[in-house]
Formats: C-alpha cells, structure tokens, sequence
C-alpha cells in the first residue's frame, strides 16, 4: 500500500470557545491535486495550517508523508516536538498566501534565493541556477532583477510559488491564492497551478475558483462549520451534489 501523502484523522482545533474544526478526516494520494471549497469561516485556512503545524491541532492527529507533524510518537503518547524540529519538517511543505508577503527590499531572484541560502545553507550559486530555472518555470525570468512593487499582484503571487518550489517541498499548499487579486490576473496564477499538476505535484488548495477544481482536482471536499460534508470527484460535487448544505453553498458560488 502507498502511504498517502497526507492523512488527517479526527482533527479537531479551537480558539478559545470558537471550535473550528470538528473532527476531520480525509487522505490526499501523492500527485494528487486536492481542492477544498467552503463558505469563509469554514475552518478551510485552518486546516491547511495545520498541515504544516503553523497551528498546532488539539487532538487528532495530522501526517504528512507517513510522519506525524509535528510531534513524534513514544508508546501511546504524543511529545510535541520542538520548534527547531517541526521547522526542519516544515521546510518540505511549501505553503502560498492569499497575501504574497514577499520581501519589498529584495529583488525578485533575492527573495525566491533566501530560504534555501539562510535556512538550508546552500551554496549560492547552485540555489541561483535553481531560482532562474524557477523563475522561468513562472514566466518571470525577466523580473528577476525588479522589486516586488515594481510588479503587479499577479506577477508577485507568481513569485511567491517561485519561492515556494525553491525549498524543492514534497508538498504545496495554497491557502486562496488568487482571491486578492483583479480578475483579470487570476488566469496567470491559475496557469503556473494548472503546470504543477501536470508535472506531478501534489497539491492542497482552498479555493473559490470552482472553474480551477473541476479541470484540475483530482479530488474536493467541501468544508462547512468545522465539518467534512461531501467528497468526491470534483465534477461530481460540483455537478450533483448530494447534501443539502453543499446545493446551497453551490447555488450562491456557481
């Protein structure tokens, strides 16, 4: 059997009184493109937070890759890890913003370098070839020397992937990547997306581009109040759900 790429079993997570996610499970097969839909509150974000231990869940467990995230295993009981240990693990998941939060004093080529020289000391110049290749990969070779707000929000969420896919993650999750952008800017986001797959990597997305989950997804679920309400092919949710909460959602989004 493949142990999946990500597996979450009965994860739950609160805030305080505010329980956000109720007990998720669900699995995600290595190459696998995997949407998540929901209306906002949904526990969508959190979820993808978790994944990679940005926040820490309040029971269940998460795995990545066979690994438990961000703990380890010793008998029956669970010992976080600390946070210079669940830093290295992070590093193998690259993680994309609705906000690009890139590094408005560095150049292009600078901030999709900096990771892999600080954090994971790569020589220079190997991590330079990588980062034009990457560069290239997202259409943006000629930016390399321009500042992030030299370029247009499309241009620099497009970057953001750059840098990303510069750390070489075995997994990508992108939290709504295109929903801080115009309209007419999300094609070019969404094509740099629609490459990856292609070229086998697996993928997380919570999105509200349900015209990208049903080309692209293997796989989507759809997220309401903290819950798993309905999985399954994206055509299939999409185009004949069966609960109720998913036909109305669907009825104000499609």
């Amino acid at each position: 059997m493949t142990v999946p790429m990500v597996r979450s079993e009965g994860v739950c997570k609160s805030f305080g009184s505010l329980e956000v996610l109720k007990g998720i499970d669900l699995e995600v097969q290595r190459g696998e493109v995997f949407c998540i839909v929901g209306p906002s509150g949904s526990g969508k974000s959190t979820f993808l937070r978790c994944i990679n231990h940005l926040e820490k869940v309040d029971s269940g467990r998460l795995f990545v890759d066979g690994e438990l995230v961000g703990y380890r295993q010793q008998g029956d009981k669970l010992h976080e890890l600390k946070d210079r240990d669940a830093a290295k693990k992070r590093r193998e998941i690259g993680m994309v913003f609705q906000r690009f939060n890139l590094f408005p004093h560095m150049t292009v080529l600078q901030n999709v370098m900096e990771a892999p020289v600080r954090v994971r000391k790569e020589p220079v110049d190997q991590v330079r070839e990588r980062a034009m290749r990457l560069l290239d990969r997202v259409g943006l070779v000629g930016k390399a020397d321009a500042y992030p707000r030299q370029l247009s929000g499309g241009q620099q969420q497009r970057v953001a992937i750059a840098r990303a896919l510069a750390m070489e993650p075995k997994l990508m999750l992108f939290d709504e990547p295109t929903s801080a952008l115009d309209p007419e800017l999300v094609g070019e986001v969404l094509d740099v997306m629609r490459q990856l797959a292609v070229d086998g990597m697996t993928m997380i997305v919570v999105t509200h581009e349900m015209g990208f989950a049903r080309e692209v997804g293997d796989n989507l679920v759809f997220m309401d109040d903290g819950i798993v309400v309905e999985t399954g092919r994206p055509r299939d949710v999409l185009g004949n759900p069966r609960h109720e909460r998913t036909k109305a959602f669907l009825s104000k989004v499609l």
